[in-house]
Protein backbone atom coordinates (compact mmCIF):
# COMPACT_ATOMS: atom_id res chain seq x y z
CA UNK A 1 0.00 0.00 0.00
CA UNK A 2 1.27 3.39 -1.09
CA UNK A 3 1.55 6.11 1.37
CA UNK A 4 0.59 9.07 -0.91
CA UNK A 5 -2.94 9.77 -1.58
CA UNK A 6 -4.62 9.00 -4.94
CA UNK A 7 -7.24 10.99 -6.31
CA UNK A 8 -8.71 10.60 -9.84
CA UNK A 9 -11.66 12.39 -11.59
CA UNK A 10 -15.35 10.64 -11.69
CA UNK A 11 -17.20 12.49 -14.64
CA UNK A 12 -20.61 12.98 -12.49
CA UNK A 13 -19.36 12.45 -9.17
CA UNK A 14 -16.19 14.54 -9.09
CA UNK A 15 -13.19 13.90 -7.14
CA UNK A 16 -12.50 10.56 -5.66
CA UNK A 17 -9.96 9.25 -3.20
CA UNK A 18 -8.22 5.92 -3.30
CA UNK A 19 -9.42 3.66 -0.47
CA UNK A 20 -7.13 0.35 -1.30
CA UNK A 21 -5.82 -1.49 -4.20
CA UNK A 22 -7.96 -4.88 -5.04
CA UNK A 23 -6.52 -6.61 -7.57
CA UNK A 24 -4.15 -5.78 -10.44
CA UNK A 25 -5.90 -2.94 -12.39
CA UNK A 26 -8.15 -2.15 -9.80
CA UNK A 27 -8.55 -0.27 -6.80
CA UNK A 28 -11.75 0.69 -4.64
CA UNK A 29 -12.38 4.59 -4.76
CA UNK A 30 -14.70 6.70 -2.51
CA UNK A 31 -16.27 9.86 -2.71
CA UNK A 32 -14.05 12.55 -1.45
CA UNK A 33 -16.04 14.49 1.58
CA UNK A 34 -19.19 12.31 2.01
CA UNK A 35 -17.25 8.70 1.57
CA UNK A 36 -20.82 7.26 1.33
CA UNK A 37 -20.54 6.38 -2.30
CA UNK A 38 -18.09 3.51 -3.59
CA UNK A 39 -16.48 2.74 -7.01
CA UNK A 40 -14.71 -0.45 -8.07
CA UNK A 41 -12.38 1.16 -10.90
CA UNK A 42 -10.84 -0.78 -12.75
CA UNK A 43 -7.77 0.21 -15.52
CA UNK A 44 -8.71 -1.51 -19.21
CA UNK A 45 -7.29 -0.51 -22.10
CA UNK A 46 -10.30 1.41 -23.04
CA UNK A 47 -9.90 3.74 -19.90
CA UNK A 48 -11.32 3.45 -16.40
CA UNK A 49 -14.00 1.87 -15.62
CA UNK A 50 -16.24 2.49 -12.95
CA UNK A 51 -18.75 -0.07 -11.33
CA UNK A 52 -20.50 1.56 -7.89
CA UNK A 53 -21.09 -0.61 -4.98
CA UNK A 54 -22.75 -0.30 -1.88
CA UNK A 55 -21.07 0.25 1.56
CA UNK A 56 -21.59 -2.79 3.32
CA UNK A 57 -19.86 -4.32 -0.62
CA UNK A 58 -17.31 -2.16 0.05
CA UNK A 59 -16.60 -2.64 3.90
CA UNK A 60 -16.47 -6.78 3.02
CA UNK A 61 -13.43 -5.88 0.22
CA UNK A 62 -11.45 -3.70 2.26
CA UNK A 63 -12.22 -6.69 5.21
CA UNK A 64 -10.90 -9.02 2.90
CA UNK A 65 -7.94 -7.32 2.00
CA UNK A 66 -7.28 -6.92 5.41
CA UNK A 67 -7.11 -10.41 6.06
CA UNK A 68 -4.77 -10.87 2.50
CA UNK A 69 -2.56 -8.43 4.01
CA UNK A 70 -2.35 -10.33 7.48
CA UNK A 71 -1.73 -13.97 5.99
CA UNK A 72 0.97 -12.07 4.09
CA UNK A 73 2.30 -11.01 6.81
CA UNK A 74 2.56 -7.36 5.46
CA UNK A 75 2.17 -5.50 8.81
CA UNK A 76 3.20 -1.98 7.11
CA UNK A 77 0.46 -2.31 4.50
CA UNK A 78 -2.06 -4.03 6.75
CA UNK A 79 -1.54 -1.40 10.10
CA UNK A 80 -1.93 1.81 7.07
CA UNK A 81 -5.11 0.03 5.40
CA UNK A 82 -6.69 -1.06 9.08
CA UNK A 83 -6.63 2.91 10.14
CA UNK A 84 -8.66 3.51 6.60
CA UNK A 85 -11.46 0.58 7.56
CA UNK A 86 -11.40 2.50 10.71
CA UNK A 87 -12.06 5.91 9.41
CA UNK A 88 -14.41 5.20 6.99
CA UNK A 89 -16.59 1.94 8.00
CA UNK A 90 -16.49 2.84 11.99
Amino acid sequence: MKNNETYINHPTFGLLFQVCPIEQHQELFTTLYAQRLFFLVTQSPEGLIFDPIGRSDARLIVENRLRKLRRLNASEDYTALNLIYQRTFH
